[in-house]
């Protein structure tokens, strides 16, 4: 069928609002698209903050139920003087009172700064910071078990934490037998680390002292 210009004239309304629908239906196809793709990523958003809150609940719940159980303890190495800050009076008079209680012969001792320490058997503290102040003494024997008693008694159960670096024991009597007699016969010069562990801040907030 040929269609004559004044058809065409007559048809020029009628497609132009079909083409105006076709254009309106496009578009609204496009934005239906774009926003299931944007609820979609909103409902995805909305699951991983999900996901992470619960995460956030049962980790926290675990360490509520970590500090729970191991708190007593913890607070017995604050008590020790081997978490918290450095009690070097302490250290001192436990010193004195261990060498009077043994009736062992003069000391002489130094505690030189607190520095950081880094050992080798101290792979992951957990946040925790260890220092250690290094001390020197000198010490007039009977004999070697007056050096063990001390240092024994030292590092006793409710005693702060120490290392035994070095000691150098000599003869003073050189040449003669150990006498039995309440006379020096050896002399020790010894180094040891006294050890503290520092706090993170996290954990000062929620153990107090």
């Amino acid at each position: 069928m040929k269609l004559e210009q004044n058809d065409w004239k007559k048809l020029q309304i009628p497609l132009a609002i079909l083409g105006g629908i076709v254009v309106v239906v496009v578009v609204c196809i496009v934005f239906a698209q774009q926003y299931k793709a944007d609820q979609e990523q909103a409902l995805l958003t909305q699951q991983n903050q999900l996901n992470a809150a619960r995460q956030r609940y049962q980790s926290s719940g675990l360490e509520k139920e970590i500090i729970t159980e191991f708190l007593p303890q913890y607070q017995a190495l604050i008590n020790k003087g081997f978490v918290g800050e450095e009690r070097r009076i302490e250290w001192v008079e436990r010193l004195r009172e261990q060498h009077k209680n043994h009736k062992l012969f003069g000391i002489k001792y130094s505690i030189k700064q607190q520095e950081k320490y880094t050992p080798a058997f101290a792979t992951n503290l957990g946040g925790f910071t260890l220092s250690r102040s290094i001390m020197q003494f000198e010490l007039d024997m009977l004999h070697e078990g007056d050096l063990l008693q001390l240092t024994e008694s030292l590092s006793g159960a409710n005693a702060a934490a120490l290392i035994l670096r070095d000691c150098e024991i000599t003869r003073l009597n050189e040449g003669g037998a150990l006498s039995a007699q309440l006379t020096a016969n050896l002399h020790a010069q010894c180094e040891l680390d006294w050890l503290t562990l520092r706090e993170p801040a996290t954990i000062q907030s929620v153990v107090g002292p």
